[in-house]
């Protein structure tokens, strides 16, 4: 059974950093792509970045390139993706969620096609 458990997440002051942590366990998560998601109160969840298996393939939402960087560390059957946040804005603010799905090798940005989700860290930055 595939688990995704985020954690890294907190309450910081903008221009800070902070680097997340997803730890993927259930099955091999080799050649596929995994992603971060994120959602503020009362939006909607968007599209942060993903990684394909071998981390030659990034891609990022325009609001946090040159900020964020996604890398992954792979294992037979545990596999640890992170995003390393830095110059964080209040606009950041949101709960941010780890996302896999058995089929996806390359970028996809939608949020439909991603069949597992993890329970999602929250990052607070105040101004």
């Amino acid at each position: 059974q595939v688990q995704l458990v985020e954690s890294g997440g907190g309450l910081v002051q903008a221009g800070d950093s902070l680097r997340l942590s997803c730890a993927a366990s259930g099955r091999s998560f080799s050649i596929y792509t995994m992603a971060w998601f994120r959602q503020a109160p009362g939006e909607e969840r968007e599209f942060v970045a993903t990684i394909t298996w071998s981390g030659g393939n990034r891609d990022y939402a325009d609001s946090v390139k040159g900020r964020f960087t996604i890398s992954r560390d792979n294992a037979k059957n545990t596999l640890t993706v992170y995003l390393q946040m830095n110059s964080l804005k209040p606009e950041d603010t949101a709960t941010y969620y780890c996302a896999f799905a058995p089929r996806i090798i390359n970028t996809v940005r939608a949020r439909w096609p991603w069949d597992y989700w993890g329970q999602g860290t929250q990052v607070t930055v105040s101004s």
